[in-house]
């Protein structure tokens, strides 16, 4: 099986298609629209002429108020006295890009606003996540703070922030991770997830929209008072760390994340910040920065350091005002980023290798791999790339002393957190969510812990459900697409989770003209005909000696193609299937 969606000689994929309801038809008669556009905005959950209006116009005057979050009120108060008597805060957050955006984003609101603050890393190798033993322990040593703010972590933290609280040091916790059963004793547990109707509301913030969330009803509260200092303070400044942080944690693109996203999109195309102008220029991607740019161009530079050593560097780069040091941070990062590109990419070639020397798609439902010389920092981003793969969960583990420490990725339908909790016997550690999970268990059990795993699996999933879907918003016919319907595309960003871009299928279309194009004649062009209409296809990472029958049914992405200063459609081949129509197959060159 080849890696990605529209680079296949034959379809694995399954297609799914939303069938065109009369709502929508009822939408598309409000709104003068198409009504498969309409189809698609309804998929997204937009069934009203209001709510398609805010979709297509999100504004930041649209988001709730911040003191609507569960214990933002205690948070805010607490953080009143702690400047009332100048105590000393500590930010305590975590090394991806969502816990180093928050604490820069909470360091400098709090440092313009006359706190005393400071802030602190773990270390992934010799702390861990979160509010470890050793990590509190070193911070509290170092800062001697008075007040701690858990950042990106801390939910499930019980007994750590029982012993920190019995050291009269008051813990708030900002976080969007499942809580613990009770909930930590924090004095503030800032989190949605705690309470039913902000989870309904909220959930899908992570911590650098709570972050913003804290910063507004903060600079709200301090406005009232009569702070100077506030009232000087535009929160918009911030929305390019939000985005980044929203992005890179990849939560569900929509409701208030659409507006912060779309916000924070535009400033970070301009931002001030003289560190990411410095990232940006290494990543080269300087400017119209959209949700691709932050996965694919930033985020994994931010993350690096934190992969391979530490994300002090990464936090610094955030918060640098000089151009020179900021210059050689990006840079440092870039280089980061490279040797954990070299790293993945051997441990990528080393498990795809050892999965297809014994792989059997009939019976094994999981992937687990575990070697010695895997590197802990990045074997979660191996497992994503193996699970696009082979389409089955999996587990990818390294060396950790004398323990082996993974982590696992998910397909829908699936539950990763659940399914290791029916192996709990087999391991030492584990948690996570549906999709995402870590662990750590014993070399020696791996092959009974591969076994057992696969059988959880094979008890919750069918043999169809390990085949990878392509789902599409609609089935149109070509005559249904035009250039003002897909201006109005452009409106359905940010994409990202929950918000993907539109997915179209058109059924039996006559392929012709085709010819391949680009330097190594890696893509390829071609065009389909319905009836009298015709248009074009481009098909990105072709693979050689493709052949496609004379129709096709297409599941495309539309747009547009601009050629000597004219407008054209284009569509965008993401998979395709011989139509049932025909059966003589036609080579291609």
């Amino acid at each position: 099986m080849m890696s990605s969606v529209g680079s296949k000689t034959c379809s694995d994929f399954r297609w799914q298609v939303a069938s065109r309801s009369e709502t929508a038809k009822a939408l598309a008669s409000s709104l003068k629209i198409p009504v498969w556009l309409a189809q698609s905005l309804l998929n997204r959950g937009i069934s009203s002429v209001d709510q398609a209006a805010a979709w297509f116009n999100p504004l930041l005057k649209s988001l709730s108020d911040p003191f609507l979050l569960p214990n933002m009120g205690i948070a805010v108060e607490r953080l009143l006295r702690a400047h009332a008597h100048a105590e000393r805060i500590l930010l305590f957050g975590d090394y991806d890009v969502d816990g180093i955006t928050s604490t820069a984003l909470l360091y400098e609101l709090l440092t313009e606003l006359g706190f005393q603050v400071g802030y602190y890393l773990p270390n992934r190798f010799g702390e861990g996540y979160g509010l470890s033993d050793s990590a509190v322990e070193s911070c509290l040593q170092e800062h001697s703070p008075q007040l701690l703010i858990a950042v990106d972590c801390g939910s499930s933290s019980w007994e750590v922030i029982r012993q920190i609280q019995a050291l009269s040091i008051d813990v708030i916790v900002l976080d969007h991770h499942q809580p613990s059963n009770p909930a930590p004793p924090a004095k503030a547990l800032v989190n949605p997830l705690i309470d039913p109707g902000t989870a309904t509301q909220f959930g899908m913030l992570c911590t650098a929209g709570l972050a913003f969330k804290l910063a507004h009803g903060l600079v709200k509260q301090a406005r009232s008072l009569g702070w100077s200092s506030a009232t000087a303070i535009d929160l918009r400044k911030y929305l390019d760390l939000v985005a980044l942080g929203t992005v890179a944690d990849m939560v569900r693109i929509e409701a208030e994340n659409r507006i912060l996203v779309r916000a924070g999109l535009a400033r970070l195309s301009n931002t001030e910040r003289v560190g990411l102008t410095a990232l940006k220029a290494v990543a080269g991607c300087m400017e119209n920065i959209g949700t691709s740019h932050i996965s694919f161009q930033l985020a994994p530079r931010l993350n690096a350091a934190g992969r391979l050593q530490h994300a002090q560097a990464s936090l610094e780069l955030l918060l640098e005002k000089d151009p020179a040091r900021a210059r050689t941070l990006a840079e440092f990062l870039d280089l980061q980023n490279k040797e954990r590109q070299t790293i993945e990419a051997q441990i990528v070639h080393e498990v795809i290798g050892a999965i297809r020397k014994e792989f059997d798609p009939k019976n094994d439902y999981v992937i687990v791999q575990g070697e010695d010389q895997w590197h802990v920092g990045v074997v979660g981003i191996v497992a994503a790339k193996v699970l696009r793969e082979f389409h089955r969960p999996t587990i990818i583990l390294g060396k950790d002393g004398d323990r082996w420490r993974g982590s696992g990725r998910s397909i829908d339908g699936f539950d990763l957190a659940a399914a290791l909790r029916e192996c709990n016997d087999q391991l030492l550690q584990h948690g996570g969510h549906a999709m995402a999970a870590g662990l750590s268990m014993d070399p020696t059990r791996l092959v009974e812990f591969r076994s057992r795993f696969n059988q959880v699996a094979k008890s919750k999933l069918d043999l169809e459900e390990l085949r990878p879907l392509l789902k599409a918003d609609s089935e149109v016919h070509l005559h249904e697409l035009s250039l003002a319907s897909f201006d109005l595309l452009s409106q359905f960003e940010p994409h990202g989770l929950g918000n993907p871009e539109v997915h179209l299928i058109a059924r039996n279309l006559s392929v012709t003209d085709f010819r391949r194009m680009g330097k190594e004649q890696q893509h390829a062009r071609f065009y389909v005909r319905e009836g009298d209409f015709k248009t074009q296809v481009v098909w990105w990472r072709c693979p050689a000696g493709i052949e496609l029958p004379d129709e096709i049914d297409l599941l495309f992405t539309p747009g547009t193609n601009i050629y000597n200063g004219t407008a054209s459609l284009q569509l965008t081949l993401r998979d395709w299937k011989a139509s049932t129509r025909i059966t003589q197959q036609v080579p291609l060159t």
